[in-house]
This record gives structure tokens, C-alpha cells and sequence, in this order.
């Protein structure tokens, strides 16, 4: 009989670790995009007026959102999670979508600029959840080996 492996609530150390490790692909990323935009520009993109520092912010906003959601969505886990055996679900047991993964990657957003907040309210929920976790109805998990 095969038995579906434990899981526990991930605590805030390890969601930070893994937010480092997954600075490091969103860093190639983020050098991508810039050059993406520079390169379709003609290198005409002057980055210190406003409107510049908008298309750039944009572009760095979509490929972090999508690094973010197409991690989520295809198995619930970003590089950085998978290195610490995290694992993203819902409440009710069905898989994350679009929707959900949308809200959780908008309301995170909020917990950053709310100087962590979000992410530290998980120090003193029950089920370890953070701000973004709520809005999704998801909690974060460490899966056993």
C-alpha cells in the first residue's frame, strides 16, 4: 500500500531561504528582460527618465510574476522551494490555479511593501500562514522524503 508522504507547516526560516535561492534565477531573469527591452528599443530607452524606469519596472514585474506563477502552477513549488522540499497547496486539496496562484503572487506584493509584515504574520498564525497564504486560501508546506 502506497502512502502519501507527511507534510508540515513550513516555518519562516525556510520560506526566507528559499526566497534567496530564487533570487538567483530571477536575477538572470531580471538581466534578460532588461535587455529584451533595451534590444527592442534600439538601446534608445534612456532607463533614468520615468517613463524608462516604468518599461523596465514593467518588464522585471512580468518575468517575476510569470517565473512565480509557472512555478506554482506546474507542480506548486519554485526552484528555490523544491531545494527545501516546499511545497505551495490550497485548503480544500485541489491544486493551485491560475486565479489562486494570481492572488497569492499580487498579495505578497503587499506583504513586501508593508515592510515584511505579511510574512511575518506567519510567525503568529496557527497554520504558519502568511498574508498571502490567507488571500489564497494556501499554506505552505514541508514535504518528508
Amino acid at each position: 500500500m502506497n502512502a502519501k508522504p507527511e507534510a508540515s507547516l513550513a516555518p519562516l526560516w525556510l520560506r526566507l531561504t528559499a526566497a534567496v535561492y530564487d533570487a538567483l534565477p530571477l536575477l538572470g531573469l531580471w538581466f534578460v528582460a532588461t535587455g529584451l527591452v533595451l534590444l527592442a528599443t534600439g538601446g534608445g530607452l534612456d532607463v533614468r527618465t520615468l517613463g524608462g524606469k516604468i518599461v523596465v519596472q514593467g518588464a522585471v514585474l512580468t518575468v517575476t510574476a510569470g517565473y512565480f506563477l509557472a512555478s506554482w502552477l506546474r507542480g506548486g513549488a519554485t526552484i528555490g522551494m523544491r531545494a527545501w522540499r516546499l511545497r505551495i497547496v490550497r485548503g480544500d486539496g485541489r491544486p493551485l490555479d491560475a486565479r489562486t496562484a494570481l492572488i497569492r503572487f499580487a498579495v505578497a506584493w503587499v506583504s513586501l511593501a508593508a515592510l515584511g509584515a505579511g510574512f511575518w504574520w506567519s510567525l503568529i498564525d496557527r497554520e504558519r500562514r502568511s498574508w498571502h497564504d490567507l488571500a489564497a486560501g494556501t499554506v505552505l508546506v514541508r514535504v518528508a522524503r
